[in-house]
């Protein structure tokens, strides 16, 4: 039987090690994804590009594709993540099988993204309220006992809140 889990987490870096992880422990593009906060416009509001955190600036060109390489991964499964804005929430960067629910999702938006996954209905504001708070979500889809090892992966990764149906 196939089971979804979610788990939301405040540290995006956390949340993409917790990908990159899950796909070392042979969890396909197919089965894994994340949403997260598109901070990049943020970034970039100087007009100069992003704060490396020296005093020096970073090209947009280049910080896009720092992330993409940086949650990349094994199998790339990030490197094409696309940008999307869901109203009420904002701008958010989305790969994997839940990226592809949300271009489809115009009428139900994210929480039809998430029902269509399998995620309770009661479950999915939390979930969007935890973007709207900056945070990130990644969402696991499996059989049996792979499941656990995917609870186990994200929650050593510092999941606040973690869900499997």
């Amino acid at each position: 039987m196939a089971h979804t889990l979610v788990a939301a987490f405040q540290n995006q870096e956390r949340a993409r090690e917790a990908v990159r992880q899950l796909e070392a422990q042979g969890f396909g593009d197919d089965n894994v994804s994340l949403i997260t906060p598109d901070d990049r416009r943020e970034r970039h509001q100087d007009g100069r590009g992003a704060h490396d955190g020296h005093g020096g600036h970073q090209d947009s060109v280049m910080d896009g594709t720092a992330w993409g390489a940086g949650v990349g991964g094994a199998a790339g499964l990030l490197a094409a993540a696309g940008a999307i804005a869901i109203p009420g929430i904002g701008p958010l960067l989305a790969a994997g099988p839940l990226a592809a629910a949300l271009t489809g999702a115009t009428a139900g938006g994210l929480a039809g993204a998430f029902m269509d996954m399998g995620i309770p209905t009661a479950s999915t504001k939390r979930y969007e309220d935890e973007l709207k708070h900056g945070h990130s979500v990644v969402t696991v889809q499996g059989d049996g006992e792979k499941m656990e090892t995917a609870r186990s992966v994200v929650q050593a990764q510092g999941a606040h809140d973690v869900e499997m149906d």
